[in-house]
C-alpha cells in the first residue's frame, strides 16, 4: 500500500514539472526575441512583462552605443599618439637637416678658402668644349622685365609696335636672311650710361639676350637677333658732349652721326676724317671697325678712337682710358672693342681724334678701257708713293646704274672709273694731280681724265662715288634683295682679285657692281639676286672670299664680320685663334647675352649650315 502511494506521487511530480516545461516553451516562441553574443545565443524578454519586473542586462542600442564609442575613443587616442612621434620624428629630421646643411656649407666655405679650385687651364676655348647658351625669353620673364625696363626709361621709351621689332631686325641692304621667329620682343631707348647700366643688370639677372643698335647701316646681319630678347637702342644718346679744340678731340654719344659730327667740326675748321655709308652712327662705325673713302690717307676707325666707356654684359661700367693722343698703360681694351660688334660690351660715350681740315683739296675722275687697267693704274699711284688723300675704283656697271639713277647733274663714261681725291697746300694739290694724270696715261686705257676747277665741281664729282649702292638697288626688280660684300688683299694682288672676280659676277648672270677703297687693297661687289637666286649669289661671294684668302687676304677689309663672315675666319686666322676670341667672348660675357652668335660662334653649326671649303 505504501509502495503504491510513493510511486503515484512521484508520477504525479513528474507530470507537474512536464507540463510546466511545456508552458514556458510555448511562451517562449509566442512572444520572445534571440540575439547572438560572444557566439552565445541568449534570448531576451518580451517587453509584454509586467512594467515592474528589472531587465536582467543593457539593451541592444545601448550596447551598440557603447561600442562605437569606445572605437572612437580608441582611435583618437592612437592618432594623438601617431602625431606626436611624428612631430617630435619631424622636429629631429629638421634639426639634423639644419645641422647638415651648416655643416656643408661650412667644409665648402672652408674647402673653397683653403683649396680653392683649379681654373681652367686652358688659353683658348675651343667650339667642341663650348655649352649653349641658357637663355629665358619665355612670355612671362620678357613680360616682367617689361615693366622692370619701362620703371628705368619710361613707358614712352620701350617700344613693341610691329614696325619698330621689324626695322631693329633687319633692313633691305643686309646680306642675311632673318627669321621672324627670333626678331626682339622689345626695343628699349635709354637716354645715358646709367640708364643703359641699369637695362643691362635687369637682362644680367633674368637672363635675357640683347642686340645693341645705332644707325642700322651694317650689312652683314650684325644687329639682327638670333636668341629673341632685346633690342637697346641708343637714338637718344644723339649729343656731343665735349669738343677739346687744343686737344684735337670730341667726347661724343654712339648715336652722333659722322656727317652731322663733321658739319660741326667744319665750323672750327675741324673734320673727322672716317666717312662710311651715309647714314652710319658712331656707335655702329666703332662696332665694325669702319674707315671710308678717306682710310688710304688717314686710316681706319681704330685710329681715330682714343678712349671708350663700355656698359659690359653684367651692368658694369668701365672706362678704356683717359685722353691723351698716346698711352702704353695697361692692356689696350680701346682696341679690343673696336671691330667686336658689341658682343663683348655697348659702348656709350667715345673720346674721338680729329685733325686740322687741309688748306686745299681737289678731284679727279679718269676712265679706262678694262678693269685691269685700272686696278695697274692703282698699283702704280701707290706704289710711287703720292700722298693722295684717296682712290676709289667703280667699274663700267656701276657707272652705268649711276647714270641710269640720275643722281647726279653729269653723265659719265661707262666704263671702269678711278676717283682720286687729293688734299693739302694750293701747290701740293696741283702737284699730285700733274703726277697722277701722267701715270694714268702711261699705263695706258686711260680714256679720260678730268679734275675739278673748283669747290662746286669738286662736290659734284665726288658726289658720284657716294651714290653707288643707292644707284645699284635703284635697278631692282620686284622682289630682288642686295648683297654688299666686301674683301681686302695686299696691294701686289688687287688687280688680279679685281678682274677674277669681275669675270665670275659675269657667268652668273646677276646683276651686280665693283666699288672699292683701292688705295689700301679693299673692294666691294654689289649683288642683286631674287629668291630663287640666292644659292647663285651665295656661292658667287663665297668663291670671292675664298679667292681673297688665297691671297693672303682678308675676309673683310671694313664691313665686319657679322653672322654671313664668321665661319670664314677659321680658313683666315686657323682654329686656334678663333678659339683664343672665342675665349675672350666668355671672359666678357659668361651668359651670352651680348649680341649673341656675331664674329665667332657659340655652339656646334647644324649639320649643312656650313659651306664646304
Amino acid at each position: 500500500m505504501s509502495q503504491l502511494t510513493s510511486r503515484t506521487s512521484t508520477n504525479l511530480a513528474r507530470r507537474a514539472a512536464a507540463a510546466r516545461s511545456s508552458c514556458v516553451a510555448v511562451a517562449l516562441s509566442s512572444s520572445s526575441s534571440t540575439t547572438a553574443r560572444g557566439g552565445v545565443r541568449v534570448r531576451y524578454a518580451s517587453t509584454n512583462e509586467p512594467p515592474n519586473r528589472t531587465p536582467s542586462g543593457p539593451s541592444f542600442k545601448g550596447q551598440m552605443m557603447e561600442s562605437i564609442t569606445q572605437r572612437m575613443a580608441r582611435e583618437k587616442a592612437d592618432r594623438e599618439r601617431i602625431a606626436k612621434e611624428q612631430g617630435e620624428s619631424a622636429s629631429s629630421r629638421n634639426a639634423a637637416i639644419t645641422f647638415m646643411l651648416l655643416f656643408v656649407g661650412a667644409s665648402a666655405w672652408l674647402l673653397g678658402t683653403k683649396y680653392p679650385r683649379d681654373p681652367d687651364p686652358s688659353s683658348t676655348l675651343p667650339l667642341s668644349a663650348t655649352r649653349p647658351p641658357k637663355h629665358k625669353t619665355g612670355k612671362a620673364e620678357l613680360e616682367a622685365a617689361w615693366a622692370d625696363f619701362v620703371e628705368i626709361v619710361g613707358k614712352e621709351n620701350v617700344s613693341t609696335t610691329a614696325d619698330d621689332l621689324e626695322q631693329h631686325a633687319t633692313s633691305e641692304w643686309s646680306s642675311h636672311q632673318s627669321d621672324p621667329s627670333e626678331r626682339p620682343f622689345c626695343v628699349v631707348y635709354p637716354g645715358s650710361t646709367d640708364e643703359v647700366a641699369r637695362v643691362m643688370k635687369v637682362c644680367h639677372a633674368r637672363r635675357i639676350p640683347v642686340v645693341g643698335y645705332s644707325g642700322g647701316t651694317s650689312l652683314e646681319g650684325h644687329f639682327t637677333p638670333t636668341r629673341g630678347g632685346i633690342c637697346v637702342d641708343f637714338n637718344r644718346m644723339d649729343k656731343v658732349l665735349a669738343l677739346h679744340k687744343e686737344d684735337l678731340d670730341v667726347v661724343v654719344q654712339p648715336a652722333v652721326g659722322w656727317e652731322g659730327l663733321n658739319e660741326m667740326l667744319a665750323e672750327h675748321n675741324l673734320f673727322f676724317p672716317p666717312d662710311p655709308g651715309p647714314g652710319a652712327m658712331i656707335g655702329g662705325m666703332i662696332g665694325t671697325g669702319c674707315s671710308g673713302t678717306n682710310a688710304y690717307r688717314y686710316g681706319t676707325m681704330k685710329e681715330w678712337v682714343l678712349s671708350l666707356t663700355v656698359v659690359m654684359a653684367d651692368g658694369t661700367v668701365i672706362k678704356t682710358r683717359q685722353r691723351p693722343r698716346k698711352s702704353s698703360a695697361g692692356y689696350d681694351l680701346t682696341r679690343l672693342f673696336i671691330g667686336s660688334e658689341g658682343t663683348l660690351g655697348l659702348v656709350t660715350e667715345a673720346t674721338l681724334k680729329v685733325t686740322v681740315k687741309p688748306q686745299s683739296s681737289s678731284v679727279a675722275v679718269a676712265s679706262f678701257g678694262s678693269i685691269r687697267q685700272a686696278a695697274d693704274c692703282v698699283a702704280k699711284v701707290v706704289g710711287d708713293g703720292i700722298p693722295i688723300a684717296a682712290i676709289e675704283i667703280l667699274d663700267d656697271d656701276q657707272m652705268r646704274f649711276i647714270n641710269r639713277a640720275g643722281a647726279t647733274s653729269r653723265q659719265w663714261a661707262e666704263a671702269p672709273t678711278l676717283f682720286f681725291k687729293f688734299t693739302g697746300t694750293d701747290k701740293g694739290v696741283k702737284e699730285q694731280i700733274s703726277i697722277v694724270r701722267d701715270i694714268a696715261k702711261k699705263v695706258g686705257g686711260a680714256l679720260t681724265f678730268d679734275f675739278a676747277k673748283g669747290d662746286q665741281e669738286q662736290t659734284e664729282l665726288w658726289s658720284a662715288r657716294k651714290e653707288a649702292l643707292w644707284s645699284t638697288m635703284n635697278v631692282r626688280r620686284p622682289g630682288d634683295h642686295v648683297w654688299t660684300g666686301d674683301v681686302a688683299v695686299p696691294m701686289s694682288r688687287l688687280p688680279d682679285i679685281i678682274e677674277e672676280t669681275k669675270q665670275d659676277l659675269k657667268k652668273t648672270g646677276l646683276t651686280s657692281s665693283i666699288v672699292g677703297h683701292v688705295g689700301d687693297g679693299n673692294f666691294h661687289i654689289i649683288l642683286l639676286y631674287n629668291d630663287s637666286e640666292r644659292k647663285l649669289a651665295e656661292d658667287c661671294v663665297h668663291r670671292m672670299v675664298k679667292r681673297a684668302i688665297e691671297m693672303e687676304g682678308t675676309v673683310s677689309g671694313e664691313h665686319g664680320v657679322g653672322l654671313v663672315k664668321r665661319d670664314y675666319l677659321n680658313h683666315e686666322l686657323g682654329e686656334t685663334t678663333v678659339d683664343a676670341m672665342r675665349k675672350i667672348k666668355a671672359a666678357f660675357d659668361p651668359l651670352c647675352l651680348l649680341n649673341c652668335d656675331k664674329v665667332v660662334r657659340v655652339e656646334k653649326p647644324k649639320a649643312g649650315e656650313v659651306a664646304e671649303w
